[in-house]
């Protein structure tokens, strides 16, 4: 299993809630969480053989950015 994690702008509930959708539906991901609590708003992504860029890009068409760190 592989983990990345993403410096985002991904900052609260609703934009979780938006998220959900585009990160479910990517088969490589297999857990992932965002913590809005931490001020870079890390987004935890688990699984094999991510494709960081299609992550990226996933959540850039839904109006997000993603850094990974």
């Amino acid at each position: 299993m592989n983990t990345l994690k993403f410096k985002t702008s991904i900052n609260c509930s609703s934009c979780v809630a938006k998220v959900t959708p585009v990160l479910n539906a990517q088969e490589d991901i297999q857990n992932w969480e965002v913590n809005t609590e931490n001020p870079d708003k890390i987004l935890t992504v688990e699984g094999q053989n991510i494709d960081e860029e299609h992550v990226i890009k996933s959540l850039q068409k839904i109006g997000f950015k993603a850094e990974k760190i």
